[in-house]
């Protein structure tokens, strides 16, 4: 059992290493497509992953650990069950593309940086959501 605070590091800590290997898998293919284009088309993913899931998935689930009653909880309560499910099937299907290599290097390059900066991103905020909390609770005590 964890402080419910402790939940926003978690999923901070969670976030961030999957952006992180994301992000690094998508810059190791990038060196052959360097190029306005594809910087332009991973910044479009980027904010479209940003804008649509991953920044309202940060709003969603600090707004549900804030609004915890009890002040301990399950480690893995940073997440709700359709999210871990979300979060299995987009590492099935990412693992499964590039094992597969159906997908193009270029796509791997250009797509996979964009999703992983996304995810770093949540990851962080998550960890920006963390410190407000720690804060907050200090200015309390």
């Amino acid at each position: 059992m964890v402080k419910k605070n402790t939940l926003l590091l978690l999923a901070c800590l969670v976030w961030s290493a999957a952006g992180f290997n994301v992000l690094r898998l998508g810059l190791i293919a990038y060196p052959a497509y360097r190029g306005l284009w594809n910087y332009l088309l991973s910044a479009l993913v980027f904010s479209v992953f940003q804008i649509f899931v991953f920044g309202r998935l940060v709003k969603k689930h600090t707004g549900r650990i804030g609004a915890y009653t009890k002040e301990r909880h399950f480690f893995l309560k940073f997440f709700d069950v359709r999210s871990f499910a979300i979060m299995a099937v987009m590492m099935t299907g990412g693992i499964g593309l590039r094992a597969s290599r159906l997908a193009p290097e270029r796509f791997i390059a250009v797509f996979y940086t964009g999703l992983g900066a996304s995810l770093l991103l949540a990851g962080l905020l998550f960890g920006t959501n963390f410190i407000k909390a720690a804060c907050a609770a200090k200015e309390k005590k």
